[in-house]
């Protein structure tokens, strides 16, 4: 419009306890900040840096939060600050200015992202790599485009104006090209989301990008700045609310609440864990993850075994470690192990009012899983009759935290502790780093020795993040002339990091160790690692 004058518009909101305590253990050097790797093939043109920055431009107008940065004045009051592009140029050159290209392989990848410098922080949210290593010459000719099951596509492609421009993209005879190998990396700091959110924007990512020419992306990208950038928004439709406030509200009254405390109380106090990996102090950490997929034949067998015996894949990796840490270790029988994981409480969420369409948002609660440690007499059958029990009491567990009819108060009361904790250390580390001391510590009030109550034992001894069946998100034939292949997630770990996934992607199990190599005693670790593996092959 002639004489106008155009402006970027600023929204923001406060932080939620869950978020904060993501966000404040992250500003130091990266903490649980997120990646997800996939190798994928497709037609050179497909990753072309201008058609992929299209993408990248648009997603990041749908989605604010990964365009936003993190303002904070105090501890009680952090905020996300979005600035909207002020034209459709402008998005373009944001996209831009973090999104990378690269020729290094996935190990180096990873490598950079998990133990280099921070690639994120409180005014970078987001990032992307593409990534080519190689050349990859005679993959798939472009004449006979194959679909994830070997389907021939082309015919998709080759009718009316949607063929003629994206043959015009080639820059050349089409029937000489050929399919290269890419791999993309998404990162993303943890308090802006989830793994559901991280997937969901993978597969909407490759949808657009095999199945819209750079014409019809530019289309795309003016359509979402005058939806999204060109007007005024309400605040609660501009970003989106913080898990707290999409929860349904807590019965009011000091009975509720006192009931909903102690109901937490009870809960917590059920936690008993007597292992732990031994650790090493001192050392520079140093991240990694070894992965393992099994083929479609085998990941086929094991879902079947799973499913007669009354269990998920995610029950039974539980049992697995179980059983694996007590090959390795040869002391604490007696007492349990305790793992954790993350709980998806999108399926809980409720709103009473239009909001942000995105789903980037972080959605998690927590649960834990307490089993045996002991081994059978190691008789015929006895291994597997505990192993598939054992599953099946993680199952049970797993379920009953679910389904809880007291999941939203827990939640609510788990995301005020882990906000207050995270303030409390933060404090301490910023004192720490300023140098300031801290007041001495009071000396302990002497108590009667019959009196004391001995408290069980709870630590951790690691966490399983169990991603499931991933092909239920990646609808493959949805951009049949890209292929996806490889997929590896995880994030930036503190020093003694451990984390195990297990996930079905391509028709594959896939079982990855994430774990800081310097942080622990490195034989327990890989003899552990070993036994997994080996449970797998055997009770699986």
């Amino acid at each position: 419009m002639p004489g106008r004058t155009l402006t970027s518009r600023l929204y923001e909101r406060q932080l939620g306890e869950t978020e904060v305590s993501y966000f404040l253990p992250s500003r130091e050097d990266g903490v649980n900040d997120m990646y997800l790797h996939l190798g994928f093939r497709a037609l050179p043109h497909i990753a072309r840096r201008s058609r992929v920055s299209l993408v990248w431009a648009i997603l990041r107008m749908r989605h604010p939060l990964l365009a936003s940065g993190v303002k904070m004045t105090d501890y009680n009051d952090v905020k996300f600050v979005y600035e909207t592009p002020s034209t459709k140029e402008d998005a373009l050159k944001k996209a831009n200015e973090n999104l990378e290209y690269q020729f290094l392989s996935k190990e180096e990848l990873l490598n950079s992202y998990l133990n280099g410098p921070r690639t994120l922080s409180s005014e970078r949210s987001s990032y992307l790599i593409l990534s080519q290593p190689t050349a990859s010459p005679g993959i798939t000719p472009s004449t006979t485009p194959t679909g994830i099951n070997g389907h021939n596509t082309h015919a998709k492609h080759t009718n009316g104006n949607e063929a003629n421009s994206t043959r015009n993209t080639l820059n050349g005879d089409e029937h000489a090209v050929h399919k290269q190998e890419y791999d993309l990396l998404i990162c993303a700091t943890h308090y802006l989301g989830d793994g559901m959110a991280l997937h969901q924007f993978a597969h909407d990512f490759f949808t657009l990008l095999g199945n819209h020419t750079e014409g019809e992306l530019r289309e795309i990208l003016q359509e979402e700045w005058e939806t999204r950038c060109d007007v005024e928004l309400e605040p609660h439709c501009a970003l989106p609310p913080a898990l707290e406030h999409r929860l349904p509200a807590s019965p009011s009254g000091d009975f509720s609440r006192m009931a909903a405390r102690v109901d937490f109380s009870a809960n917590q106090g059920k936690l008993v864990g007597g292992h732990s990996f031994p650790r090493c102090h001192g050392n520079k950490r140093h991240t990694i993850v070894p992965t393992v997929s099994f083929d479609e034949e085998r990941t086929k067998k094991i879902l079947k075994s799973c499913k007669a015996h009354g269990v998920s894949i995610s029950s039974a990796l539980f049992a697995i470690c179980s059983i694996s840490w007590a090959k390795t270790t040869d002391a604490k029988w007696d007492l349990p192990i305790m793992m954790y994981s993350a709980l998806n409480l999108r399926p809980y969420l409720f709103v009473e009012r239009p909001i942000s369409d995105s789903y980037w948002f972080l959605s998690i609660g927590y649960f834990n899983v307490v089993l045996p440690t002991f081994l059978p007499k190691l008789e015929d059958g006895d291994l597997h009759k505990t192993f598939w029990h054992r599953a099946r009491k993680a199952k049970e567990q797993s379920t009953n935290a679910a389904k809880s009819r007291m999941i939203i108060s827990r939640s609510r009361l788990m995301a005020e502790e882990r906000g207050a904790r995270a303030r409390v250390w933060a404090k301490e580390d910023d004192d720490k780093a300023a140098g300031r001391r801290k007041a001495p510590t009071k000396a302990p009030v002497p108590v009667d020795p019959g009196k004391v109550v001995s408290k069980p034992p709870s630590a951790a001894l690691m966490g399983l993040s169990l991603l499931g069946n991933l092909d239920g998100i990646y609808k493959h034939d949805s951009f049949p002339d890209i292929q996806l292949h490889t997929l590896t997630t995880g994030s930036r770990q503190r020093a003694g990091g451990l984390l195990l996934f297990g996930y079905t992607f391509v028709g594959k199990l896939w079982v990855s160790l994430g774990y800081d190599q310097n942080g622990f005693d490195r034989a327990v670790i890989e003899r552990f690692w070993y036994n997994v593996l080996g449970s797998i092959d055997e009770l699986l």
